[in-house]
């Protein structure tokens, strides 16, 4: 492993940041109230814009389709030294990190055709159409069900906790086709006009006030069959791609980290003085120290292994169960800390302008946002460690006769 630029990498470091010094959005003077806002979600489509007219979005996408042509090592230092400026908020991340490029890996010609550009251009909004009521994190229980009808499939059923549904514009989903199959085998992948009248997208209000998630209905939803994304029967397949496209797209969890717990520490005297003084405390903030440190060289190893042209593997889940964990232990002890005063959630009155209430209340939805913490474990246990993998009793049984426990 490699810590350092090569003198390539650090040359390019420096273009990014020249290029993001003159055109990265600068603050717009009025309040962000999130993508639900037209005037964000002009500002993030405009940002994105302007990213694809450089070729800094999609970096890694071949140019014809509207990317930049570069190297996996180059999308990452960009993502990087973004990172370091206040852009709009990211409606694209789900339809450009996890659905448009499973369309260009097993999607028709067409397909690719219509969408890859205006995608990249963000013209166009993308979700992901996978879990279910009844499926947890288990995507190959989905109950939705396809039905050939001539030239036609006829889709009938409920996806549950939909990013963006409703402001998307397409969706990528996975539909049960075959029910005297094992459920692995019966499931076949469709993009679908989230705009049709027979998709009904209802947000899901959370604790937050915000409702990013959505509950989405489809009642005798008729699309043709070129709109299926792959062979009949093979969705799980296909959903692979999107799943690996998905770990490495959510990533960290995000949120105040322990340098802001620290600041927020020096600030707050207890009953025994200054916080920082607090043995306890100092204990947490040195294992979320290690912890951050931890995360931060894990990604230089995938750093090094794009450089060398190499794909990350399943080691890509340990970031992700890592940091949504950390995030929301930062989160509660910094409201305890905070007192009584831990219950104001306005960013204008709440210290470090509600950054650790923001946290704690988008924690639990990042645990299990790209599957929950038990699924990634097992995948780390069983891909990483070369653990036994967990006994499966349905895995020859035809979906239609595993019970439902009604």
């Amino acid at each position: 492993m490699d810590f350092n630029d090569t003198p390539q990498e650090a040359a390019y470091r420096t273009e990014v940041r020249a290029w993001l010094e003159a055109n990265a959005p600068r603050r717009t003077g009025r309040p962000d109230n999130g993508l639900d806002d037209p005037a964000s979600m002009g500002d993030a489509k405009a940002w994105q814009r302007k990213k694809a007219e450089s070729g800094y979005a999609c970096i890694t996408w071949p140019k014809e389709w509207g990317g930049g042509g570069g190297a996996a090592w180059q999308s990452v230092i960009f993502g990087q030294e973004e990172g370091r400026f206040e852009t709009p908020g990211n409606p694209f991340q789900i339809g450009l990190g996890m659905c448009v490029p499973t369309v260009m890996t097993v999607g028709n010609q067409a397909d690719k055709e219509r969408f890859v550009r205006p995608a990249a251009r963000g013209d166009e909004i993308w979700c992901q159409l996978f879990s279910e009521p009844s499926g947890g994190s288990d995507v190959a229980a989905a109950r939705t069900r396809a039905v050939k009808d001539g030239d036609d499939w006829v889709i009938n059923g409920q996806k549950v906790w939909t990013s963006g549904a409703h402001y998307s514009d397409f969706g990528l989903l996975l539909a049960r086709t075959d029910i005297d199959v094992p459920k692995h085998k019966g499931m076949t992948m469709f993009w679908i006009d989230m705009k049709d009248p027979a998709v009904e997208v209802r947000p899901i209000h959370q604790m937050s006030g915000a409702s990013n998630f959505n509950e989405v209905y489809f009642t005798d939803l008729r699309i043709k069959d070129s709109q299926r994304v792959g062979g009949v029967g093979d969705g799980w397949k296909t959903s692979l791609v999107t799943l690996m496209n998905e770990r490495l797209a959510i990533g960290g969890g995000g949120g105040a980290g322990h340098k802001q717990v620290l600041k927020l520490a020096q600030d707050i005297s207890t009953l025994t003085g200054l916080a920082t003084k607090d043995n306890g405390l100092r204990e947490k903030i040195a294992d979320w120290f290690v912890q951050a440190e931890g995360l931060k060289y894990t990604t230089f190893r995938t750093m090094t292994a794009l450089s060398r042209g190499q794909t990350p593997g399943p080691e890509s889940s340990i970031g992700k169960v890592v940091s949504a964990s950390l995030m929301q232990d930062m989160a509660n002890t910094a409201l305890e800390l905070e007192d009584q005063f831990g219950i104001i959630n306005d960013p204008k009155l709440a210290p470090l302008a509600a950054a650790f209430q923001t946290s704690l209340m988008g924690a639990p939805g990042m645990r299990i946002a790209g599957g929950t913490d038990e699924i990634l474990r097992n995948i780390i246990a069983e891909r990483v460690l070369g653990m036994p993998q967990d006994i499966r009793l349905d895995k020859d049984v035809a979906f239609k006769d595993i019970p439902t426990g009604r």
